[in-house]
């Protein structure tokens, strides 16, 4: 960056127009040792915590920006950390930080991922939601899950991914009360999606609330 540049960037007060991008892989924590090597350490702390930090430091909206983690010999490591890592960005949201958007890197899987695209190697790392043959993974089918049991909670169009709050004198009414049983109802769901069971939509006898606008 020029002198100019920095500068630009330091006069003009930018930051109504940025939002902090998070990624969270399994690599990212690492344990620095005695000698000073590191190493990593796998999950200590978590996307929520670190997270968190940041946003003490920042103050900016987030938004988890990357994750993925290989289709396993289970053909369920993937699915697996899909959900975690959705529970932390709900439990991220209910503590009041505004994160404002979740992605899975990639939408198909990739080449030579495991070399950083170091090595022309032709390797396919399975990490997508879809092969490279378009055939959707077993984690591709949970995201599409996630996102037909969320959307009418955490609509397109919000500002950040947070539900609807409603005032004491308000939670007596038809509708509130039916999103507060729609909400209730995924919690089920996702508890049998993190299980391995195939997800399922919250009854159909109760009323889907619209996307609060």
């Amino acid at each position: 960056m020029t002198a100019q540049e920095y500068s630009f960037f330091l006069e003009n007060h930018l930051r109504r127009h940025c939002v902090m991008g998070t990624d969270y892989y399994q690599t990212n924590e690492h344990r620095v040792w005695a000698d000073g090597t590191t190493s990593a350490s796998g999950e200590v702390f978590g996307y929520d915590e670190i997270t968190r930090q940041y946003f003490n430091r920042y103050r900016l909206p987030v938004m988890h920006t990357e994750t993925n983690i290989r289709e396993g010999p289970n053909g369920d490591e993937a699915v697996y950390w899909l959900w975690k890592e959705w529970a932390n960005v709900l439990r991220i949201r209910n503590d009041g930080i505004p994160i404002v958007g979740f992605t899975w890197y990639s939408l198909t899987d990739q080449v030579d991922w495991d070399s950083a695209l170091r090595e022309n190697n032709g390797r396919v790392n399975a990490v997508g939601l879809y092969d490279l043959d378009r055939n959707p993974r077993a984690v591709g089918t949970a995201y599409k899950a996630l996102i037909a049991n969320w959307n009418k909670l955490l609509a397109t169009q919000s500002v950040c991914l947070a539900l609807p709050v409603f005032l004491p004198s308000e939670q007596d009414d038809p509708s509130v009360r039916a999103q507060q049983d729609y909400a209730r109802g995924l919690l089920h769901v996702d508890r049998i999606a993190e299980a391995g069971a195939e997800p399922l939509e919250p009854s159909k006898d109760k009323v889907k609330p619209d996307a609060p606008g």
